[in-house]
């Protein structure tokens, strides 16, 4: 075999996303544990920075009091995130294949569980886009407030720059990604040590909304309840993230589960540090972050709010420090980029469920970088439709969000349940010396992932009461309607298959091949593409002209017969102008009459260099083509015809007529 050198793509896409990699280089794709950990984590660790935020700006609707439960709160959150990170390690040992909850609900729960898990999975990565891209661009305005009247364009051309890095493949991606990642956790970590340090010493930082007052709504006991229940859920919002790892085993180096869980524990681990330091820096500073600004007694609510991280920068080195600047860049950028996540889950798990037949089979198709384009330009379609539509407005977004990574975290921890007591029962039952610590592993694994589904299900049910009338009901609709067109393609390509499926009923031999060049004017295409009829020995050949007028025909005869043409030639009226209509009817008379089973159909088309030549040429040719693809034993052939413009993109000429050559360029 031969090695093929494809032609070069265009100068713009070679320019955007670099040359064609062949599939033996996907070994050279797969990513160590230093690069995996800023692609699959940098929505959970860029999590921290808005998280806190969420949960100050809840408890503060109840007054300054209320922040005293912020500690309680942030415990909780952090208690979910370790057993939500030991429940995963669980899950990635189980099913590495890159399924995540999907694979696991599907194969321990049923076809509507898997579905269901599937369509959350996918609303919660374009959420994730969304939220992650207009927190990023919350953090810009806070340091360059003029930006604010952009907000949406600004979110819009991020999500843009972000399918163009992703689409150059997934190492390149890691390499862009890696320096701002690093750069925000370490710049975190020193603001976290600083101000803790200050504080230690006498000298606590003091935010600038420290000084502002809260106008506090009176809350009834039950009230109080539910707001904590609120910030909690908000806090929640943490844990994003977490599942995308699961998702990304195959694209790990080897040894892929070893070093996934390593990923999975390091990213759950910083971003534990950074959340509960940012709160307790939060706390320090007094920072007040109101869900309407103009609840803040003294605030100018014309003005942007300055965000959580922003403001805690301020006050520990100066609002005009380079630091600050370096924090405020290094956020939001990894909030930007947070959104990469995504854009290595949401391809995987619909590649998943191509494979599966739950989706469109593009969406197992790789691109010319490895990596599954189609499901990127579709993530990044839908996150700029959700941006446009809530106009990038972070506190709304953020109420969508979590809901459906949870709906996740609970079927899935729920299947990884049944997969263990499944093991316990069956392979694992026979009580043998090579068995013994599979079966202790499968026991603490049991423990682990029923701890996780409890609470998992509870944060669910305390999520879904505290966000569903603040716009989470969206959500609640999106994921059965996703997941019944799921199940409607899924019934489609079992259909198909169905209708395709080979059968003893087939026999061979069809007879009758009878050949049909459609002729509109005597050019050089139209002898083209008789000359491949007549090459292709068919046992008859006509040419059939579609005459709108008796005068054309005759016009076209005359020059038909001048020429020496050696072919019949055939012309049908059509006195309502159309084309396909004619040509069908012909072809089913000649089949009553000469009991020809299969009829080709010639077609001339030209190939164009120029973009908008498309729009002038081959219309009535792709219309005939559709139409008689529906009459059955008809195939079409398209001839093409490669005008000199095609030369901008193909480098020859087609060739005027068989054998004659034009410009030293030998067409095809």
């Amino acid at each position: 075999m031969t090695d093929q050198t494809p032609d070069a793509p265009p100068l713009a896409k070679r320019l955007l996303i670099g040359d064609p990699l062949t599939s033996q280089q996907v070994d050279g794709q797969l990513l160590p544990k230093r690069r995996a950990l800023p692609i699959f984590a940098s929505d959970a660790l860029s999590s921290v920075a808005y998280a806190p935020q969420e949960l100050v700006m809840i408890l503060l609707i109840g007054g300054l009091a209320f922040l005293a439960f912020s500690p309680m709160v942030a415990a909780a959150v952090i208690l979910l995130l370790i057993v939500v990170v030991l429940s995963y390690r669980q899950l990635i040992k189980a099913y590495p294949s890159g399924g995540g909850d999907y694979e696991v609900a599907r194969t321990n729960l049923g076809e509507i569980p898997g579905v269901v898990v599937a369509a959350a999975l996918l609303v919660d990565y374009v959420l994730t886009v969304a939220v992650s891209v207009a927190s990023g661009v919350d953090n810009i305005i806070s340091a360059l407030p003029g930006l604010n009247p952009w907000r949406v364009e600004l979110a819009v051309g991020f999500v843009v720059l972000i399918i163009i890095v992703n689409l150059r493949g997934v190492r390149e991606a890691s390499t862009v990604f890696a320096i701002p990642t690093y750069v925000f956790i370490g710049s975190v970590g020193v603001m976290i040590v600083t101000g803790l340090v200050r504080a230690a010493l006498g000298d606590a930082p003091v935010a600038s909304s420290a000084e502002f007052t809260v106008h506090a709504e009176s809350l009834s006991q039950v009230a109080v309840i539910l707001l904590i229940l609120r910030a909690f859920s908000s806090g929640c919002s943490a844990l994003t993230g977490v599942e995308a790892v699961s998702n990304g085993v195959p694209a790990f180096r080897t040894p892929k589960v070893r070093n996934a869980q390593a990923t999975l524990v390091l990213m759950g681990s910083i971003a534990i540090c950074l959340f509960a330091g940012l709160t307790a820096l939060a706390l320090i500073t007094g920072v007040h972050y109101a869900e309407n600004p103009c609840d803040l007694i003294g605030f100018d609510c014309a003005d942007p709010q300055p965000s959580l991280m922003a403001q805690v920068a301020a006050a520990t080195f100066g609002g005009g420090s380079i630091p600050f600047f370096i924090i405020q860049a290094a956020t939001a950028c990894v909030l930007l980029l947070a959104a990469n996540t995504a854009f290595n889950g949401f391809p995987l798990l619909g590649a998943v469920l191509a494979r599966d037949g739950y989706a469109p089979k593009a969406l197992n198709t790789r691109g010319d970088r490895l990596v599954f384009s189609n499901g990127m330009l579709l993530l990044g379609l839908a996150a700029i439709a959700v941006l446009i539509v809530f106009q990038a407005r972070l506190t709304t977004l953020i109420q969508l969000y979590i809901i459906g990574v949870f709906v996740s975290f609970s079927v899935g921890q729920i299947g990884m349940v049944r997969h263990w007591r499944r093991m316990l029962r069956g392979p694992l039952r026979v009580k043998t010396a090579a068995t013994a610590s599979e079966r202790r592993s499968a026991h603490s694994g049991l423990v682990i992932n029923a701890v996780g589904a409890v609470f998992t299900v509870l944060v669910l049910i305390i999520v879904t009461v505290t966000k569903f009338t603040h716009g989470a009901y969206l959500v609640f609709f999106a994921i059965p309607l996703l997941a019944l067109l799921m199940i409607g393609v899924k019934r489609y390509y079992r259909d198909v298959e169905h209708e395709v499926a080979m059968d003893d009923g087939i026999r061979f031999g069809a007879s009758g091949d009878v050949a049909i060049v459609l002729v509109n004017r005597l050019q050089k295409p139209a002898l083209k593409a008789l000359d491949y009829a007549i090459a292709a020995e068919h046992d008859k050949t006509l040419a059939v002209h579609v005459a709108f007028a008796s005068e054309d025909g005759e016009d076209l005869h005359r020059e038909w017969r001048a020429h020496g043409i050696p072919i019949p030639l055939v012309i049908l009226d059509s006195p309502y102008r159309t084309f396909a209509q004619p040509v069908a009817q012909f072809i089913e008379r000649y089949r009553e009459k000469h009991g020809s089973s299969v009829v080709t159909v010639y077609l001339p088309q030209y190939i164009v260099g120029h973009w908008w030549e498309r729009l002038l040429h081959n219309r009535r040719a792709r219309r005939i083509a559709n139409q008689l693809m529906l009459v059955h034993g008809v195939s079409i052939t398209l001839v093409p015809w490669l005008l000199d413009s095609s030369e901008l993109i193909y480098g020859r000429r087609s060739r005027p007529i068989p054998g004659q050559e034009r410009g030293g360029h030998v067409g095809v």
